[in-house]
C-alpha cells in the first residue's frame, strides 16, 4: 500500500485545511474515512474470494486424485478377481478332480487298507503299549465303568436289577 508517515499525514492535513477550509474539513474527513473503510472492506472481500477460489481448486484437485486412486484400486481388485476366477476354472477343469468310476473307488479303498495295515503293523504292539499309544478306542462310559471304585459298582448294580 501507500507508505504514509506522520510527517506526510501532517502535510496532507495542512493542505486539506487550506483548500477545503475549516468549516467543511470535518465533513470531508468523515467522508474520506468512510470511503477509505469501504475500500478496505472491498479489498478484504476480494482477498477472501480469491482465497476461497484457491481452496476450491485445491479441493477439486484432491477430489480428482481420490477418484483416480479409487478407480485404480477398483481396477486392481477387478483384475485380481478375474485372475482368481480363471485359476479356479482352470483348477476345476483338472481331470484329476472328475468323478471317480467304481473301479477307481475300489482301487482307492484297497490303497487305504494297505496304508492302514502298514500304519498299524509297522509298529509292534509291545512298543505301542510302552509308549502309551492307544491300540483300541474306548467310549467315555466304558472308561468310567472301568475306573469306578468297587463300592460304587455294587450300588449301581442293584439299581439296574
Amino acid at each position: 500500500m501507500i507508505d504514509l508517515g506522520l510527517s506526510k499525514l501532517a502535510l496532507i492535513g495542512v493542505v486539506a485545511l487550506v483548500v477545503v477550509g475549516p468549516e467543511r474539513l470535518p465533513k470531508v474527513a468523515r467522508m474520506a474515512g468512510t470511503l477509505f473503510g469501504r475500500a478496505q472492506r472491498y479489498i478484504n472481500e476480494v482477498k477472501s474470494e480469491v482465497s476461497r477460489e484457491i481452496e476450491l481448486d485445491e479441493l477439486r484437485k484432491m477430489q480428482k486424485e481420490m477418484q483416480e486412486a479409487a478407480t485404480s484400486v477398483e481396477e486392481t481388485i477387478a483384475q485380481n478377481v478375474a485372475d482368481m476366477q480363471s485359476d479356479v476354472q482352470e483348477a476345476l477343469s483338472n481331470p484329476l478332480l472328475e468323478p471317480s468310476t467304481p473301479d477307481q473307488i475300489g482301487v482307492k479303498a484297497k490303497d487305504f487298507r494297505k496304508k492302514k495295515l502298514a500304519r498299524t503293523s509297522a509298529v509292534p504292539s509291545w512298543y505301542k503299549k510302552q509308549s502309551g499309544r492307544r491300540t483300541h478306542v474306548m467310549s467315555g462310559a466304558a472308561r468310567v465303568a472301568k475306573f469306578r471304585p468297587a463300592a460304587a459298582r455294587k450300588s449301581t448294580a442293584s439299581f439296574h436289577d
